[in-house]
Formats: C-alpha cells, sequence, structure tokens
C-alpha cells in the first residue's frame, strides 16, 4: 500500500511546476496546454512571462519574447502534468530541484504561488517596457563615469512592492535596475524598468557602497578640532586656534607631535584629548592636513565663520556624565545642550542582497539664548548653508519648492496638474515649517546671536524642556525625509552641511 502523502502529492497538491521546452517552443507549448484544459481537470493553467525586446531582423519593431527563455510554468498536480508531457510533449522536462544536502532527497522543482503572482503582475505592467540586461547585477553598482555608487531604493507599493535595485542612469533616462533569479540555478540576471519617477520608492543605506563626499569628509574633521577646542574652554579662540592646529598639521603631519606641541604651548586639556583619539578620528585629521597642504586656505575659506555646531554630528565634543545622554556646553552668548541621537535608517548590503535596519549614535546641537522680544527663550538648530540656499531661491522655483505641482502642458493653460520636485512631495516636515503659520518650528533668516548672524530652525517658548523635544524631533524628521527620497537630489547635497553622516 502506498503512503497517503504519495497519494496527496501526485493527485491532489497543486504546485505550480516548471517544464522545460525545446528552444524557442514556449508559446507552442503554452497553446498546447491551454487548448488541454477542458479536458484535465488537474490541470488548472499554463503561464509563460514574457518581456519586449527590439528585433532587428524585424526592421526594429519590439517583440514579445519568453522572460525565462525555454520554460514554461505549470499549475498541476504532480501526476497530471507528467502524464501530459509524456502522451503530448514527450521532448519537454519537468525541472527538478537541486538537492541541498544528503538529508533531502531531490523533488520536482515548484515556484511558490506568491513569486507566480509577482510574474503576473510583471508582466502585466512592465512586459512593454522591461530590458533584459546583458551586464550582471553588481555591474549597476556604480555610475561607471563618476565611480560614484548608484543609489539603492526599495519599492514601497505597486507590483514590485518589496523589491531593491540601482537607480541607474542611460543615456538620459533613469531607470530601475533589479535582480531577478533565473529558474535552473542560483544565477540572477539583471532586468530595468524605465520611469523610475512613476514609482514610490525610499533610498537605501548602502552599507558597502556608500561614500562620503571629500566635503563631508573634511567638515566631519574640522568639526571634531572644533569640538574639542570648545569643550577646553577656547571658545573665543575657537577659528585661530583651529587654523593654527591645521597649520601645524600640516608642517608636522603627526598626532604625536601635535601633542607635545600643545602641551609645549600650555594648551594641556586639548593636547590630553588629542591622546585620546581613536584611530578613525586620527586619519579624519591627517586626512585634512594633508589636502590643507595641497590646497592652501582650504579650512580658513570654508570655515570663516562660527557659531555653534552643525545640527547632527557623529563626535560629541564633551565628555557626558555616567547615565547621562546630555551636556551643557556654555558659550558667551547661549548654552548648548549637546545630545546622544540614535538615527535609524534602512541599509542595504548588496553582496549579501540583503536588507536591514542600522542604528548610528549621532549628537545634536541645540542652542539655548533668553528672547529679549518676547520673554521665554529662543531655541536654535544650525541649518545655515541649507537655508541659506533656500531663502535665495526665490521667484517661481521657491513657489516650486512648495506648492508642490504645476501645470503640465506647453500652453500653461491645461487644468492637469504634475508633481515637482518640492518639499511638499518629498519632505513634508519642512513643508509645514516653511508653510504653516502655526508650526512652532519656524525658519529663521539671519537670527542674530551674538555678534554673528545664521540661517536656523528654532523654537520661541518659555517650556525649554518641551521646546528641546519638539525642536530636535522636528529637524530629525526632515533631515530622513530629505535623506531617504529618491528626488531633491540638490537638497540632500546641502543636508551634508546640517547632518555630517558617519
Amino acid at each position: 500500500m502506498k503512503p497517503q502523502h504519495h497519494d496527496k502529492l501526485n493527485k491532489v497538491d497543486f504546485r505550480w511546476f516548471v517544464i522545460r521546452t525545446l528552444p524557442h517552443q514556449e508559446r507552442k507549448l503554452t497553446d498546447l496546454l491551454s487548448a488541454h484544459l477542458p479536458q484535465a481537470p488537474n490541470i488548472l493553467e499554463a503561464y509563460c512571462p514574457t518581456h519586449t525586446t527590439a528585433d532587428i531582423g524585424s526592421k526594429g519593431r519590439d517583440v514579445q519574447q519568453p522572460l525565462f527563455a525555454g520554460y514554461v510554468f505549470v499549475l498541476s498536480t504532480q501526476e497530471a502534468v507528467a502524464d501530459f508531457i509524456g502522451k503530448y510533449y514527450p521532448d519537454g522536462t519537468l525541472l527538478y530541484e537541486r538537492k541541498k544536502d544528503d538529508r533531502h532527497k531531490a523533488g520536482f522543482l515548484t515556484i511558490p504561488e506568491e513569486q507566480i503572482r509577482f510574474f503576473k503582475d510583471f508582466n502585466e505592467n512592465y512586459a512593454e517596457h522591461v530590458i533584459v540586461l546583458e551586464k550582471p547585477y553588481s555591474d549597476y553598482a556604480f555610475n561607471p563615469k563618476t565611480n560614484e555608487p548608484n543609489e539603492i531604493v526599495k519599492v514601497l507599493d505597486g507590483p514590485l512592492k518589496g523589491r531593491e535595485g540601482y537607480l541607474t542612469r542611460f543615456h538620459r533616462e533613469r531607470r530601475l535596475v533589479f535582480n531577478m533569479k533565473a529558474i535552473d540555478s542560483e544565477r540572477h540576471f539583471a532586468v530595468s524598468i524605465p520611469n523610475i519617477w512613476n514609482f514610490h520608492v525610499v533610498r537605501l543605506h548602502n552599507t558597502e557602497g556608500d561614500r562620503q563626499t571629500i566635503g563631508t569628509q573634511k567638515a566631519r574633521a574640522v568639526d571634531l578640532l572644533v569640538g574639542m577646542l570648545e569643550s577646553c574652554g577656547h571658545e573665543r579662540e575657537t577659528l585661530p586656534m583651529l587654523y593654527e592646529t591645521v597649520d601645524s598639521l600640516v608642517i608636522k603631519p603627526s598626532l604625536a607631535g601635535l601633542r607635545k606641541d600643545l602641551a609645549r604651548k600650555g594648551y594641556e586639556a586639548l593636547s590630553q584629548k588629542t591622546s585620546r583619539l581613536n584611530t578613525r578620528e586620527a586619519e579624519l585629521l591627517l586626512e585634512l592636513a594633508r589636502y590643507e597642504r595641497d590646497n592652501p586656505g582650504y579650512v580658513r575659506t570654508h570655515w570663516d565663520k562660527h557659531v555653534i555646531r552643525p545640527f547632527l554630528t557623529p563626535t560629541s565634543g564633551v565628555d557626558f556624565e555616567d547615565g547621562k545622554d546630555e551636556a551643557e556646553l556654555p558659550h558667551t552668548d547661549f548654552t548648548e545642550i549637546i545630545r546622544k541621537t540614535d538615527i535609524t535608517e534602512r541599509a542595504y548590503r548588496p553582496s549579501k542582497g540583503e536588507e536591514e535596519s542600522i542604528t548610528t549614535t549621532y549628537y545634536s546641537h541645540i542652542g539655548i539664548m533668553p528672547d529679549t522680544a518676547q520673554g521665554g527663550y529662543i531655541l536654535f538648530t544650525n541649518w545655515d548653508m541649507f537655508l541659506d540656499k533656500y531663502f535665495r531661491t526665490t521667484g517661481k522655483a521657491n513657489e516650486r519648492l512648495v506648492t508642490g505641482t504645476g501645470l503640465n502642458g506647453k500652453d500653461g493653460k491645461t487644468q492637469e496638474e504634475k508633481l515637482v520636485e518640492s518639499f511638499r512631495n518629498f519632505a513634508p516636515t519642512l513643508y509645514r515649517v516653511l508653510t504653516d503659520k502655526d508650526s512652532p518650528v519656524k525658519a529663521l533668516p539671519r537670527l542674530k546671536i551674538g555678534v554673528e548672524t545664521l540661517n536656523v530652525l528654532a523654537v520661541t517658548s518659555p517650556d525649554i524642556d518641551g521646546a528641546k523635544e519638539r525642536l530636535a524631533t522636528t529637524c530629525i524628521n526632515i533631515c530622513k525625509e530629505i535623506n531617504a527620497t529618491t528626488h531633491l537630489a540638490v537638497w540632500r547635497r546641502y543636508l551634508q552641511t546640517v547632518w555630517l553622516h558617519q
């Protein structure tokens, strides 16, 4: 007597099986199966996903080709599909699944229902546009002209929901390139889809390919030095001592030599802080010195004003008391609150094809000073260059940043509106700050702080603790929204002066 599971597998259990056909006979087999369905109650469906190619022999006309050449999917019981092949298509072969180890018995390859559903959605929506690429997926990780990493995005809805891929430029068009697994092996092949702007996607942090720009690396090094100088009480002399320290490293690129030089000049606390730098921080400073040597005056030109450090930095500058995540740093004209701030980002590891969440500790910097005009306090964060670019974006360009739509049509009279790369569409928190009169957080141009002015995001309130939380949360949300969108590329670049990435 045969065991029950054998009978169920052969006669009752419906699965998606894979039949390998003779070359170029995918459509023939699909049609043959479809015609046979009324006489075969245990064969429910035959399916062959396609994509479009341009056939040179057909004078450039688009031709539908199988997405998986040589394969047809059949929803059936094992007994029914095997019987069909034996009687009607003896040249076909039911595909076997490879043995994973000696404990598992080899069996026929079956495709999960959700994977077939993806193929169908994919076929219905993109078959006319998808291109199967000749190069492997890994070749699209970087822009071949600039050697910069291509952005990795994840599709959030629609037929491609959950798919990760590279945002890649082909001539003047940006396309989504993602990996698709072959049917008969562990191999993969790359496919591309146009009109990426029609997808709802989010950028993922590339844990292996993202590279800091030279500007961000140098800004981190300067920020590290500024934090050390301020924490040692050199607030008023911050800029002169910054220039002096960098000049010393240019002449003698040695941290041991710098420590001795600082101690000799009476800066014992700063010398001690320098001795506690880790390897990564030390390399940042030496790289800055090398860059200054090759580009004399770089630091003085780019850091000619200092009020408060950028909103989010990877180094604190100050030491925190045990058990505390916040410290105060007094300045002449305000008090700075430095807080440990954990930022969680969606990330992707291309070599393993795995998505993950990574949490990195940054330090937020919030200034507090009395509001002499209305009473209470003004709490502010440094968005100087970012907001300077916004305040200088005048006229229709400025309107587009906050309206979110524009007229679609050459005559400018059509009622159809189209989305534009605006704060309203892709950075809604910043949009509310800029447009909502009742928003507690305001974008203030040239706020006077002592003898300097600064473009800031600020809150005015008698409640310091409540205002501090509101301001920090708002600023973090703005950072995350701009950093996660595939749009607003220019503003992501300016964001690097606000959020100094690790």
